[in-house]
């Protein structure tokens, strides 16, 4: 069992069922999934790249990623309906949390000018959004072979039903937030 289950478990839950008034254990939110996207513009003149982005992705998560195709056919961006702009993850179970395990206590304090993450990123339903700069970040991926600097967007699911119940969870599972 990953470590950070284990921490929900066993301390998570309970501190969550007092400070949110839950009777049952099963009301108390908890991590559904988490998706990381990454979406690169560059890959309709060089195909080559997505390839070099998923498999650092899929170092970066320990699964391999799904390629995203483009939906509709934007002449601005020279891009055509079906052609690959990017690829996508979505972790549950141990994976997940071993991800948000390296993600909160490895990762995050490797962001350049680091001041916790916004507490504004929830979306109303108790799902949670950070967009990230560069890969780099990560210790899975070896500065000396990336191809290219790209961001990703990575987002938290929960059975919060509000903010305030996903907000609890987060600070309980150790995100450091900034203070408003």
């Amino acid at each position: 069992m990953s470590r950070y289950k284990e921490k929900y478990r066993k301390q998570v839950r309970p501190e969550l069922m007092k400070k949110l008034n839950f009777k049952n254990p099963l009301q108390v939110p908890r991590l559904v999934k988490v998706v990381v996207n990454v979406g690169v513009g560059e890959a309709a003149q060089n195909p080559r790249l997505l390839d070099t982005i998923a498999e650092e992705l899929a170092q970066i998560t320990g699964q391999r990623p799904k390629i995203t195709r483009a939906r509709k056919s934007i002449a601005a961006f020279n891009v055509r309906q079906g052609n690959p702009i990017g690829c996508a993850v979505t972790l549950r179970g141990d994976r997940m949390y071993d991800f948000v395990d390296r993600f909160v206590n490895i990762a995050a304090p490797r962001i350049r000018d680091f001041k916790g993450f916004s507490p504004d990123s929830f979306d109303g339903r108790g799902n949670y959004n950070i967009g990230l700069n560069e890969q780099i970040i990560f210790p899975e991926i070896n500065y000396d072979k990336v191809e290219k600097i790209v961001g990703m967007n990575i987002t938290f699911v929960t059975t919060a039903q509000n903010d305030r119940e996903a907000f609890e969870l987060f600070k309980a599972l150790g995100f450091p937030f900034r203070e408003s």
